[in-house]
């Protein structure tokens, strides 16, 4: 009877231990940093239950050294379910900084797990730009992906076979296209960019070389027998829109102007002017064949 009571009380107690015993601690933390933006990782805590939450904290150069190595929590990955955290705003200055972790689970809490060595971010890894090179005609345009404020694009341009001339650009602010050269008829022109930010001083590697090139055929070139030739197709635009308009119609015997002994009639142009002006074109129009066929009948 003693044994049995003696085991019940151990077990109980030691159901108690367990409930209130601390959750493993979360473990593989590291950073991933690309591009400026900073993510904290680690692996899932897995025990039954409720679901298992994090909480994270960092601690820069001022609060290591000048403020008794206290930690800041972040208000954003406070009691979290995922097992990441963006950083990127708590990480402000180009500093080592030192981040840890810890799961809890109810009352259940684990020890802090702590990044192996300090993160700065001077360290990012910078990717090269995301590019298009254009030929507008003979523009040489380039367009550029939007990585946000405070990056910058050295953008390097240069006549293929003339690689010993490179003209170099940098763009702070990217609107949609950015205008590099006018290019020369039938010469291929090649462009490669990288991308800088000023606040850590560094650059990515180049982006893949991209050429393009504009073909004589292409562009549309006035000859000058073209521009003699322009007057003369401008008189014969006139006449095609004069005939399908006004047409020349035979007058009536009624227009007949006598003039002197002789009859003579003014010329069907004149009075089909006088025509046009006063009444609609479409009224005025006569076929040409009927109306001598009529005038020619006997009466």
């Amino acid at each position: 009877m003693l044994q049995m009571v003696t085991t019940s009380y151990f077990s109980l107690f030691g159901g108690i231990l367990d409930k209130d015993a601390l959750l493993p601690a979360p473990q593989n933390i590291s950073i991933l940093s690309i591009n400026m933006k900073h993510f904290l990782t680690w692996s899932p805590v897995v025990v039954p239950g409720d679901p298992v939450r994090y909480s994270v904290e960092f601690q820069g150069e001022y609060e290591r050294d000048y403020a008794n190595e206290s930690w800041i929590p972040i208000s954003e990955c406070s009691c979290i379910i995922v097992t990441e955290c963006n950083v990127t705003e708590d990480i402000s200055a180009s500093v080592p900084y030192n981040l840890r972790v810890r799961a809890n689970q109810g009352s259940r809490t684990s020890k802090w797990s702590t990044l192996k060595g300090l993160f700065n971010r001077i360290t990012t890894f910078l990717t090269p730009p995301v590019m298009k090179v254009i030929a507008d005609g003979y523009h040489l345009l380039v367009e550029l992906e939007e990585l946000g404020p405070g990056f910058q694009f050295h953008i390097f341009y240069w006549r293929k076979g003339q690689e010993r001339e490179v003209h170099q650009k940098t763009v702070k602010e990217i609107s949609s296209v950015v205008h590099l050269d006018i290019m020369e008829a039938g010469a291929d022109y090649c462009v490669k960019a990288q991308t800088y930010v000023e606040t850590i001083n560094r650059s990515s590697n180049f982006s893949q070389t991209q050429c393009v090139g504009v073909q004589g055929g292409d562009q549309t070139v006035l000859s000058f027998p073209g521009v003699l030739a322009l007057p003369f197709l401008a008189w014969k635009m006139s006449r095609v829109f004069h005939y399908s308009c006004c047409p020349v119609v035979v007058l009536p015997d009624a227009l007949v102007i006598v003039m002197g002994s002789q009859n003579k009639l003014l010329s069907e142009h004149i009075i089909l002017a006088l025509f046009c002006l006063s009444l609609p074109c479409a009224s005025a129009f006569v076929g040409r064949e009927s109306a001598r066929e009529g005038s020619s009948s006997p009466t």
